[in-house]
């Protein structure tokens, strides 16, 4: 009986000695596992997240024209005095968008060098027909060959003035042309920077962009840029609902500068100062003429991966 007992307690007291570390080599191996699961958990969250969204604006794909009002000498440039569109409107090449205050006097002008004109080509042709009539006279020996060559003389400098008067008045018909401002393209109007009764500035009169082709301006911050090609799909939606649906578009150009956000998110608390990389988005047609009026707006672009 006293060998048995002496048995139990020397077992019990191996298994005592024994278990401490039995149970770290299993907590060991539990963490171990654990952080395996974390590992692969987050590796599978960065795969997940593959598609880049970034913010941009929606602009015209091609030519913006800046349009300003014509120098009117020591005058300066004149004062608007109709202004015949509005921003987001359409407008056709040749079309007339706005009218300047100096138009009636120029016309005036116009008018008065026109008279001018008229008289002095009727005096021209009274000149030829006296030198006509004269030299039938000289032949016949009855007037001096004097008279008719004073006469000549003063033809030519009739058809002197006649040719400065027609240059003055091509170059009336030049300014009188300026004083309407005219479309050059067919397109939108973009943004109007002088008003009725006003004298435009540097800034000149408007901007008109051709609209048939669109494109979006996205900025991709430089740390996801590495996940955006050109020919990549985009897909487009407004950031405060100016259109219903998405929009959707291909990277045609990534631009090789680094630079400062300048779309600049509704949300108080992004970063301005992020740093970004302008990325041009080509619309598809469908889009384009979703949103052909929409120039400015901004954008949701998400990049599928």
């Amino acid at each position: 009986m006293l060998d048995m007992l002496k048995n139990l307690n020397f077992k019990f007291l191996l298994l005592s000695c024994f278990t401490p570390f039995f149970l770290v080599f299993l907590y060991g191996c539990n963490n171990e596992q654990s952080e395996q699961n974390q590992i692969s958990s987050n590796i599978e969250i960065v795969d997940r997240i593959e598609a880049v969204a970034a913010l941009g604006q929606l602009n015209p794909l091609g030519e913006v024209r800046k349009l300003a009002a014509p120098n009117s000498g020591k005058g300066g440039t004149p004062r608007l005095s109709k202004l015949l569109v509005n921003e987001g409107e359409s407008v056709s090449k040749g079309q007339i968008l706005a009218v300047f205050d100096n138009r009636p006097k120029i016309k005036a002008n116009l008018a008065f060098e026109k008279a001018n004109l008229n008289i002095l080509i009727n005096q021209i042709r009274i000149q030829k027909r006296e030198i006509n009539r004269y030299q039938m006279l000289v032949d016949r020996g009855a007037e001096p060959v004097i008279v008719l060559e004073k006469m000549k003389d003063d033809l030519l400098i009739l058809e002197a003035r006649k040719l400065k008067l027609e240059s003055s008045i091509n170059a009336i018909d030049f300014d009188l042309e300026q004083t309407q401002l005219k479309s050059p393209i067919d397109g939108i109007v973009l943004k109007i920077f002088a008003r009725e009764g006003e004298r435009p500035n540097a800034s000149g009169v408007l901007n008109v962009g051709a609209n048939q082709l669109m494109e979006a301006l996205v900025e991709v911050y430089e740390s996801d840029i590495d996940r955006v090609e050109i020919g990549q799909v985009v897909e487009l939606t407004s950031e405060n609902g100016g259109f219903e649906g998405s929009l959707t578009g291909q990277v045609n150009l990534i631009s090789p500068q680094v630079r400062q956000r300048r779309v600049l998110s509704t949300d108080p608390t992004g970063d301005a100062d992020s740093r970004v990389i302008e990325v041009r988005v080509k619309l598809d047609k469908a889009s384009v003429e979703k949103v052909s009026y929409l120039t400015g707006m901004k954008v949701i672009a998400r990049f599928q991966p």
